[in-house]
């Protein structure tokens, strides 16, 4: 077999086309550039089978190895990997021979193969290293458990402070009581106390008054939960353990009973002090139960006591801690997700009221999540937001929203301007004008067709720089928009001296305007913040217009422009510049 007459040999063509079929069909630890270059030694060896003399199928079962051994190890990659080299091999690199179609088959029937064995054999290696991980961990927790009561046991397992059962104490009788035999229909509950503020009587009274503060608390806790254990784990942190638990609600009124007796105002030192408690609660059967599992769903239910504002009580509730590790897998996937490509723009259209013309477009951010499929943005922006990743999340929208919008005007006619979307973080960030102007210079976008939203809550912020940046945002010619407006301070006097160009009145007053008997209220909203808008020079967008009766009404009380599903759905950018021309 030989290359045909005047053909010209792509491997590396071919290998692009082979990593892109298979990404995406499974996590792979490497860049997009590793993997290429990976695939196209692969196929070298592809290549070099097919045309050896005499033909040996063995390099297909190498090729299918190497693939599990990289982590493309799913079906769709296999079904998609023997897809494109059954329908670009030969073509790419030219191949010619009277047996190509033979040698073909064979040799995919050999990657099949060898992709089976390897992810058998993985599977088998897998199973048998976490048996003896298991045998392993087990060993070593027999063995260091023996060694912790050997090294701690004439050693104290009470607080010096206030002389209850300290941590070390407490989780033996917490495993004791776990481990008992006979015990594993029976029930056992923790409640994980945490003193509210309490740092602020040791800064501003002292530690001495804390610690004693701490032993009333402690003495109060003892005769209010009777027979159960009383434990403190440390600083202003009390636990209870019920070792034969009657069920949630008898756990609640021991709950209950803390928090009154920690609520009880104390005289200490000539002080009278009154602070309160976060409890946790976690009640479940003995059966399938260990201490460190336990503990951890108590700390994370005192948390969600904590954050609900404390002094109070919250229940472990399993789908509500599911839904909380499921968010923060999330978030910490989000930095990985860019870096792979799997985030994409869909754009809105902004139709003008007057003559129906496309204005602007709205760029709407996407996730296309390998394993939950697309995200809307209201799944993954708010977490961005919690952990700061939005700047990275953010920034790359603006630049990706730039590229592509420069290229709408390709067509010569009037391209639309692209309006993006800023968190709070990224209007506070100093380098923010810097940003847009390395954008708006590398992409050849001019600025009046680039639009910033921005929220009234940011605008009304106290500090100056944010507003000084957008404003020389909107010197260079940058479009400066408030979104949502109306949800928030709706206060049009603080606009007189602010950069702002555009209003997107918030789609909940548009959304009273969908039958002409009903709205009257709303579309006297609008018109006058259309007619005070427009008294200083602002231009007016509706949120949110869904029928042509709202989009009516809008135009009749001198609104400028809209946007929503009457106008146009959210939709990738070459449908946009199909729109343009």
């Amino acid at each position: 077999m030989a290359e045909s007459p005047g053909a010209t040999s792509c491997p590396g063509t071919f290998a692009k086309a082979w990593a892109k079929a298979v990404s995406g069909t499974s996590y792979l630890p490497m860049t997009q550039a590793q993997l290429e270059t990976l695939l196209h030694r692969l196929t070298g060896q592809l290549a070099g089978a097919l045309t050896a003399e005499p033909f040996d199928v063995r390099a297909g079962y190498r090729v299918g190895a190497e693939l599990v051994a990289a982590h493309i190890a799913s079906a769709e990659g296999l079904g998609r990997t023997v897809e494109v080299i059954q329908l670009r091999l030969i073509r790419d690199l030219g191949l010619v021979a009277e047996d190509v179609e033979d040698r073909m088959a064979r040799l995919l029937a050999a990657v099949a193969t060898g992709y089976a064995r390897a992810l058998r054999d993985r599977t088998l290696d897998e199973q048998e290293s976490i048996r003896r991980a298991a045998m392993m961990a087990r060993t070593q927790a027999e063995r260091a458990l023996r060694a912790s009561e050997a090294r701690f046991r004439h050693q104290a397992t009470h607080d010096p402070l206030t002389g209850l059962p300290n941590r070390t104490l407490f989780t033996e009788r917490l495993t004791a009581a776990l481990n008992e035999p006979g015990r594993g229909a029976q029930r056992v509950g923790v409640c994980f106390i945490d003193l509210d503020r309490f740092k602020v009587v040791n800064d501003t009274l002292g530690h001495q008054v804390g610690d004693r503060l701490l032993t009333t608390v402690a003495e109060r806790l003892c005769q209010t939960v009777g027979e159960h254990l009383v434990a403190r784990l440390g600083g202003d942190e009390f636990v209870i353990l019920v070792e034969r638990s009657g069920g949630t609600e008898d756990m609640v009124a021991m709950a209950e009973a803390a928090l009154a007796a920690v609520r009880t105002p104390a005289l200490v030192d000539g002080h009278e002090l009154q602070v309160s408690a976060s409890i946790g609660i976690v009640e479940r059967q003995v059966a399938g139960a260990n201490p460190s599992d336990l503990m951890r769903a108590a700390d994370s239910t005192l948390h969600w006591a904590k954050s609900a504002g404390g002094a109070r009580w919250a229940l472990y509730d399993a789908e509500r801690n599911r839904r909380e590790l499921a968010r923060y897998a999330l978030s910490a996937a989000i930095p990985a997700a860019l870096e792979r490509g799997e985030f994409y723009l869909d754009y809105q259209p902004l139709t003008s009221l007057r003559d129906g013309r496309l204005v602007g477009v709205e760029a709407l951010v996407r996730w296309r999540h390998p394993e939950l499929g697309v995200l809307r943005p209201d799944s993954f922006i708010g977490l961005a937001e919690e952990t700061g990743l939005i700047v990275q999340l953010g920034g790359w929208v603006l630049a990706e929203a730039c590229r592509e919008a420069e290229a709408w005007s390709a067509g010569g006619t009037a391209a639309p301007f692209v309006s993006v979307n800023l968190a709070v973080r990224q209007v506070h960030r100093p380098g923010l004008v810097q940003e847009v102007r390395g954008l708006l210079r590398q992409t050849g976008l001019p600025p009046e067709r680039l639009q910033l939203e921005i929220t009234e809550s940011t605008m009304m912020s106290t500090a100056k720089e944010p507003v000084r940046a957008l404003r020389v945002l909107a010197d260079l010619g940058v479009r400066i928009a408030i979104d949502d407006f109306g949800t928030g301070y709706s206060n049009l006097a603080y606009l007189r001296d602010l950069p702002v160009t555009e209003l997107k009145v918030a789609g909940e007053f548009v959304a009273g305007l969908r039958s002409p008997s009903v709205g009257r209220t709303d579309e006297r909203i609008l018109a006058s913040l259309v007619s005070l808008a427009h008294a200083l020079d602002l231009t007016v967008t509706a949120e949110g217009v869904e029928t042509a009766g709202q989009a009516e009404r809008l135009r009749a009380i001198g609104c400028d422009a809209a946007q929503g599903w009457h106008f146009g759905r959210p939709a990738p950018a070459d449908r946009i510049l199909a729109r343009i021309r």
